[in-house]
């Protein structure tokens, strides 16, 4: 990656024409050949850029990147204040804390979060439409099926009503009664919930992964 900080003014040749004119700016050129421009505001969104593919070509006083398409980002320099080259090597990636996977794995791990005596079957139960989440016993041995989400919403109420439809068919396991857990749970879902006899659930995230203590709170 590299980064300049110039004193420059951009046009942008193209489908349409743009010019921003000369002010001090940040210029970012990618390792993927992109080139955006940068105002102290707007947080993460540039001024102008030009998405890889490109070229750039540096002339004294002028940087012209241009695109397959032929459009080109014509950027005149009057003064560079800082200009340095970092190798970033490569990124791992965005790691997400809280999604449904996680959640669907610390709820296995911690089952009485439900009620106590409560028991695992198995994760990810097969059924001809989907597997469900987590197949479980509560305390007087019925059969629970339990949907997670992040948020919860009707979709979501609805995926869980078939499969409660389907696995009440299975003599070995019925009665299968219903659970939908999530972090945030909308009012529409669980009114569509308390219609078809499904019990909501709304999960604390950080106290099942162990890093909040609900009896250290002070309110």
């Amino acid at each position: 990656m590299r980064l300049v900080i110039a004193t420059c003014s951009v046009d942008y040749v193209g489908r349409l024409t743009a010019h921003l004119p000369t002010a001090t700016r940040l210029l970012l050129v990618k390792a993927d050949g992109s080139v955006s421009v940068h105002a102290d505001d707007r947080a993460y969104k540039p001024l102008n850029w030009m998405s890889p593919p490109c070229t750039l070509k540096e002339e004294p006083g002028t940087w012209t990147v241009t695109n397959k398409a032929g459009e080109q980002l014509i950027i005149s320099i009057d003064e560079v204040f800082h200009d340095v080259r970092q190798d970033l090597g490569v990124d791992p990636g965005l790691q997400k804390d809280g999604v449904e996977a996680e959640l669907q794995r610390l709820l296995a791990l911690h089952v009485e979060t439900f009620g106590p005596g409560w028991q695992l079957v198995r994760r990810e139960y097969p059924t001809a439409i989907g597997p469900v989440d987590l197949l479980c016993r509560d305390d007087r041995g019925t059969t629970v099926a339990v949907e997670v989400k992040r948020r919860g919403e009707i979709d979501g109420v609805e995926q869980l009503t078939r499969y409660l439809e389907l696995l009440n068919r299975d003599p070995l396991l019925a009665p299968v009664k219903g659970v939908f857990a999530a972090q945030e749970i909308k009012p529409q879902a669980r009114v569509l919930a308390r219609d078809r006899g499904i019990d909501c659930l709304t999960v604390d995230y950080a106290v099942l992964k162990g890093t909040d203590d609900p009896t250290q709170r002070l309110f």
